[in-house]
């Protein structure tokens, strides 16, 4: 699509939004990218805007992994085990999404992201162990799940992390700071993948994507400046982002049924 000044600012924007949730929550902060790109910025077509959310998505998840990693929040044998065994699930998935009708993949994706939204209100078990380490046992439980998880986030066109954040305290028992951090990685590399497969399509508008990226590293600064702050109200902020994506959801699917 043609770039003006306004739609420009639109979409960095949209991209400093998506970086400070997706370095704040980690799962369920890229699910916005999607609508914001279709319904604020004024892509037409799904199936780009998808794409083009995606590979946005893979690059700002980076960069603010590199800002968790620094700070140590990172459990990186985890972390690796479950994005690789995703990879092949994550280009599966968007293989399946690229045939389907451009309607009928917004109506599922609102599905998902009253999914994502329900997650984000459950509140952890418990506080986790902030010292686990790999081990042959964590490993056969989170290569199965990171497979899994893959094909939902290439399938829906998002990073997959409210999927991937939970997966990783269930099968690891880190804490959820952990895990939000740890979860980037599986994100950067889902949305790495769905993009290349839809940009082998033309499905990616690698301009916007750019813009997108640029306002996505300003707001993943300021995500990670928040980290810290919100460490005593996490599960509160959690629960009113969740709050959000689902007024966003019911938005999605009233306009995918065309209501």
């Amino acid at each position: 699509m043609e770039i003006t000044l306004m739609t420009g600012g639109l979409v960095v924007l949209s991209g400093i939004l998506v970086g400070t949730l997706l370095a704040l929550f980690g799962g369920g902060g890229s699910v916005l990218a999607t609508p914001l790109l279709l319904y604020v910025v004024g892509v037409r077509d799904p199936h780009v805007a998808i794409g083009t959310s995606a590979a946005a998505v893979a690059v700002n998840a980076l960069i603010n992994l590199m800002g968790h990693s620094w700070n140590g929040r990172v459990k990186w044998p985890c972390a690796t085990v479950f994005a690789v065994a995703g990879l092949a699930g994550s280009f599966l998935g968007s293989s399946l999404a690229k045939q389907i009708d451009g309607q009928s993949l917004l109506l599922w994706f609102s599905v998902a992201m009253a999914a994502i939204a329900l997650s984000m209100l459950r509140q952890p078990r418990n506080q986790g162990d902030p010292e686990v380490h790999i081990t042959w046992r964590l490993t056969l439980k989170l290569a199965p799940l990171g497979l899994l998880t893959g094909l939902a986030a290439g399938f829906f066109g998002i990073g997959g992390g409210f999927l991937i954040v939970p997966g990783l305290m269930a099968a690891t028992g880190m804490t959820l700071a952990n895990a939000s951090a740890s979860s980037l990685f599986s994100v950067a590399l889902f949305g790495a993948s769905t993009a290349s497969n839809y940009g082998l399509s033309g499905l990616v508008d690698w301009p916007i994507a750019g813009l997108f990226i640029l306002g996505g590293a300003a707001g993943g600064w300021v995500g990670l400046q928040g980290a810290g702050l919100l460490a005593g109200s996490a599960l509160l902020a959690r629960r009113m982002f969740a709050g959000l994506v689902l007024l966003v959801a019911a938005y999605v699917a009233w306009k995918a049924l065309g209501l």
